[in-house]
């Protein structure tokens, strides 16, 4: 079903496109040796190529190349052999060389896709137009003095990685979804480490409305949106401004705008520049950037399993598609599910990592990158229940003393004495004993009072504090009552 927001002129369709910023996970920047390690003090990662110096060359880093490559490659991407620096060249205090490097007519990665799912289990493909490589501006910091505006230029030179989409999104979800999928791509990948908190990646939402088969309207761009919710948020405000305006017989008029978090509305912040503002032309002090074939094969190969593939290999061990999807949501998710599975039952262990190990985290506040139980623990307490050591029953309680001592199960299971019972004639005795405790209940039964075979099961797990295997239980039950 197709998403529309009303106006008092009837149904209005929204269009929107993404242009994502990802930091590329790099040790050093795009095109000098600095460090780019996040919460450094300010301006103590800034060589002189970072601040602007005359006469400073700038070196291409090799590992940012190959990642943006790997980035290309996951996305189902073009991969340009042949690409090309440019100078964008604009004005700002944070930007000492008053231009970015940037690519624009020539970019390394060119048209890709991404296939998203939806709540309602359906899924759609967007378009990729293109991925280029570009140098990150700094930061101006205006709440540290009351008349004057610092510069930190940590982030100056920081290689980022601009993801193009078609304006192929109908809605705030399919928005929300595109960029959880997109990130969750480049985590696998380990291009980009996804901490949109941090600044390492952020979108600028392309937002426009029309009519039922109309071309589209003008668009605006609403920068820098930090989180998936607050993309999701934006969209929809500026969707119903833009309406609003269309229906009073006015004209959306293209400019850059911010989403006020606050408020739950966007502002206007500058018109919007052209290509032909910026003044784009080739970098002289870079050369094109060649690549090898050979050079791309050998990027593939080396590729990790990607969240589409992983996702069908699960269904095919025989977990459903929503089981499959909830445990390669995250990269650290999957891969603890890995440990656990190894070897054993997957559908046990998918109901146990997305059960008991789940509510473990949210009840002890950890994450599945440093959980309450190691995967490897885990993995021993299913082994434990397979042999019959522990009972369902005993491997919760057992579970439970793990997340609070973080011990093994095995030292746990020895410590406490609660190793499950499966000696026949030591739990036939504690039954004859419960039956005899019980005459008068057992006269019942035999009498025609059936349903008290549950209670006589009961009590003797109860006297056997819960370590008596039930299915021997259920059997010895039944032949002393027979």
């Amino acid at each position: 079903m197709s998403y529309t927001l009303e106006g008092r002129t009837g149904p209005w369709e929204i269009v929107v496109g993404l242009e994502v910023h990802a930091q590329v996970t790099s040790n050093a920047k795009l095109f000098s040796g600095a460090a780019t390690a996040f919460g450094a003090a300010p301006n103590t990662q800034v060589s002189f190529i970072d601040a602007g110096f005359p006469g400073m060359l700038p070196v291409i880093n090799r590992e940012c190349v190959a990642q943006a490559v790997r980035t290309g490659l996951g996305l189902k991407a073009q991969i340009n052999l042949w690409s090309r620096f440019d100078r964008k060249n604009y004005f700002y205090a944070d930007l000492p060389q008053g231009y970015q490097i940037s690519q624009y007519a020539h970019p390394i990665v060119g048209e890709g896709a991404i296939e998203i799912e939806l709540a309602d289990g359906s899924t759609k493909t967007v378009g990729i137009t293109r991925l280029h490589l570009e140098q990150d501006a700094g930061k101006s910091l205006h709440d540290q003095h009351p008349t004057k505006s610092y510069i930190d230029l940590n982030r100056s030179g920081v290689a980022l990685m601009e993801i193009v989409s078609e304006p192929d999104m109908r809605s705030p979800e399919e928005a929300g979804a595109y960029l959880t999928k997109l990130r969750q791509i480049l985590r696998y990948l380990g291009t980009c480490d996804g901490n949109m908190d941090e600044g390492s990646m952020r979108a600028d939402v392309n937002v426009s409305v029309r009519k039922a088969g109309e071309g589209y309207r003008t668009r605006c761009e609403v920068k820098n949106v930090n989180s998936i919710r607050f993309v999701m948020q934006a969209v929809e405000a500026e969707a119903r401004r833009q309406i609003e305006i269309w229906e009073e017989g006015g004209t959306v008029e293209q400019e850059t705008r911010l989403f006020d978090t606050a408020r739950g509305v966007t502002r206007s912040m500058r018109s919007k520049e052209d290509a032909h503002d910026y003044r784009y032309f080739p970098d002289p002090d870079l050369p094109p950037l060649v690549l090898e074939q050979n050079w791309v094969d050998q990027l593939k190969a080396s590729l990790p399993e990607l969240p589409d593939e992983r996702r069908a290999r699960y269904v095919a061990m025989g977990l459903s598609p929503y089981d499959a999807h909830v445990l390669t949501l995250e990269k650290e998710t999957a891969a603890y599910f890995e440990t656990v599975a190894k070897g054993r039952d997957a559908k046990i262990a998918a109901n146990w990592v997305m059960g008991d190990l789940f509510a473990a985290i949210n009840r002890t506040r950890t994450s599945i990158a440093e959980p309450p139980v190691k995967a490897e623990y885990l993995g021993v307490l299913l082994d434990l229940m397979k042999d019959g050591t522990l009972s369902g029953k005993l491997a919760k309680e057992v579970f439970e003393a793990m997340v609070e001592t973080g011990r093994s199960p095995g030292a746990i299971v020895e410590e406490r004495g609660l190793r499950q019972v499966t000696d026949t004639g030591a739990i036939e005795r504690i039954v004859a004993q419960v039956l005899e405790a019980n005459a008068d209940k057992v006269a019942e039964y035999k009498s025609g009072k059936e349903k008290l075979f549950g209670f006589f099961v009961g009590q003797t797990m109860k006297a056997m504090q819960g370590k008596g295997n039930p299915a021997l239980v259920n059997e010895a039950v039944k032949k002393l009552l027979g």
